[in-house]
Parts: structure tokens; sequence; C-alpha cells
């Protein structure tokens, strides 16, 4: 899996300023603190990108941003199916769920960590096929058992998948900081709704999670559900200026409620998410995806409104671009 970094274009502006400068000596000495801080900020911001996992392809955009579906919005068929409706819909990318069934008719087919190298192959010939980038694979339970978490990580690796979306154990962080570096796949925390009746659950709580991983490799994040910020009551602009620079991945939805866990899915740019204004923060932070579409109703007939969400994201031009 090819990692590295590019810079963005007002990088290069910045770095072609300081080159300016560089050739007159009076310039350097007068400018010598900016240069400083331009050259540093340059240096941490580019190995913010490497550091943060897979190059993703321009052929994965969809618009300004990286994005595609996660296959769980089609789970009602088998992976095949699945990865065939995401490019369907304009999708670039896919984020695997545990236990995807290869084959209906077959209850063992599960997709996962599980499956051998040999049973993973037709599922690369079909992404090649269609063109689609692997970017993610959850939400899988990250245990403190090393010997678990190697065939999750290996499991990526061999995919070219550059994230693993989980809601670790407890006591499963110092183990995972072990294999983010060594595998370089980064670990995206993910959230679920807050759960009124087991206070213990606190993924839903985006300062809680920063907590979990501000001292720890930058490969350790966040997976930010806005759909289920939403349904917790947390406005996802917030939770998302909270986590800047830890947000590897987004599952994003629309809902029609805020904080009703019961909320349904409505399409981009129509519901209670400010999906307009989560986009522009995403933008404004340097966050380029991937989106994935993440689609929990209607799940036999959903591809239509799935592919307006694409199309909102095509069509999305930001207001403030980093």
């Amino acid at each position: 899996m090819f990692r590295g970094a590019e810079l963005d274009s007002r990088r290069f502006s910045e770095c072609a300023s300081v080159l300016e400068l560089a050739r007159c000596p009076r310039a350097v000495r007068s400018n010598a603190p900016m240069i400083r801080q331009t050259l540093l900020s340059l240096i941490l911001g580019t190995a913010s990108l490497a550091v943060a996992g897979q190059t993703l392809p321009e052929s994965a955009k969809v618009g300004f941003f990286y994005a595609g579906c996660q296959a769980y919005t089609f789970k009602a068929f088998d992976l095949m199916t699945a990865l065939e409706k995401i490019a369907a819909a304009g999708g670039k990318t896919v984020e695997f769920f545990p236990g995807h069934l290869v084959s209906k008719a077959d209850p063992k087919s599960k997709f996962d960590h599980n499956t051998t190298a040999e049973q993973r192959e037709p599922v690369k010939a079909k992404l090649k096929e269609l063109g689609l980038t692997p970017v993610g694979y959850g939400v899988v339970r990250l245990p403190n058992d090393e010997v678990e978490c190697r065939k999750i990580f290996d499991f990526c690796k061999d995919m070219g998948v550059g994230l693993v979306v989980s809601e670790p154990a407890d006591d499963a962080f110092d183990l995972i900081e072990k294999l983010v570096k060594e595998y370089d796949i980064k670990m995206g925390i993910h959230n679920h709704p807050k759960k009124p009746l087991d206070r213990s659950y606190r993924y839903w709580d985006p300062e809680y999670v920063l907590s979990l991983v501000k001292d720890r490799d930058a490969r350790m994040g966040s997976c930010a559900d806005i759909g289920h910020w939403v349904r917790s009551g947390v406005r996802p602009t917030d939770a998302i200026k909270v986590l800047k620079g830890r947000i590897f991945d987004s599952h994003v939805k629309d809902l029609d409620a805020f904080g009703v866990r019961e909320a349904k899915d409505m399409v981009w740019g129509t519901g209670q998410s400010d999906i307009p204004a989560v986009l522009n923060l995403y933008a404004e932070q340097g966050f380029m995806g991937p989106l994935d579409v993440e689609w929990e109703k209607d799940w036999e007939s959903s591809l239509p409104d799935v592919t307006k969400c694409l199309e909102f994201v095509k069509n999305f031009k930001p207001t403030t671009t980093k």
C-alpha cells in the first residue's frame, strides 16, 4: 500500500513565497520569524498527512471530497451486489463491515478478517472491475488480544485498507498504539448514539474520544459519525471542531430530527444535520474524506436516495477551502 503526503496548493504557494524571500539575504533577516514558522508548519502539516494512512487516488474523488459508501448501506444484498450498487450510485470508495455475506445462499460466506487470502481475491477483482477504492473496515471490536487484533490489521493490510474503524476495549489502547505504528494503519474510534441506560458508553462524546487519542500516536483518532452525533444531541460542527486533525473518516447521515435516537435518514442537505456546514468545516480543516454514505432505512430500495446523497457531494462547492 502506497503511503505519503501531498502538499495542497496553499502550501505550494507558501513554499514559493519563502523561496522568493530566500533569494534576498536582507529579506531573510527581516522575515526570519515568518520563514521559520512557515517552514515548520509545512513540515508538520506534511508529516501529519503522511502518518494519517493511505494516500487515496484522484479517481476516488466525488467532486471536492473522497466519497462512497459504508457497505452496511446495502447489507440486504450480498457483498458483490453491494459493491455494484455503490458504483451505480456514483460512489468511488467503500468501507467494509464485518460479516457482509459474499453469497446470500451461504450463511458461512462472511467477508471479514477471518477470511483467507484466497477468499479475498474475488472481492479484490470486483473492486478493480468497478473502480472502487477500499478505505476502511468496521465497525469491528479491537480487544486487548494481540492475536485477534493482528488478524484485523493483517486483513486490512492485505486488502489495501488504511483504516480500522472500532469501538475498542478500554484496556486495548496500548496494544492498538503498538499496531498502528507497526502496520502504518490508522484506527478511528466510531461513535454510536448516547445510551440512556448505559452511562459507561462514552464514545458518543467527542471530548472523551479526544482525551483517549490526543497524547497517542497520530494514527489514532476518530471515525466521525455525523448522524449518531445528531441523535445524541451533539451539533456535528461542534464535535468536528473538538476533533480537528484527528478525524480520519466520516459516516455521514442527514436526519429528520435532532436529539432523537429514532431519527431517520434523509437525502443530504434536506435534514437536521446541516450537511453544508459540516462539509464546509471539513474543507476548512483540510479533511477531504473519505465521506461514507451510511443509509439505514428502505434497505432494499435505497439506491435512488444514496445516489442523490452522492450527487450532493459531487455538486458541493466549499465556501472555504484550506
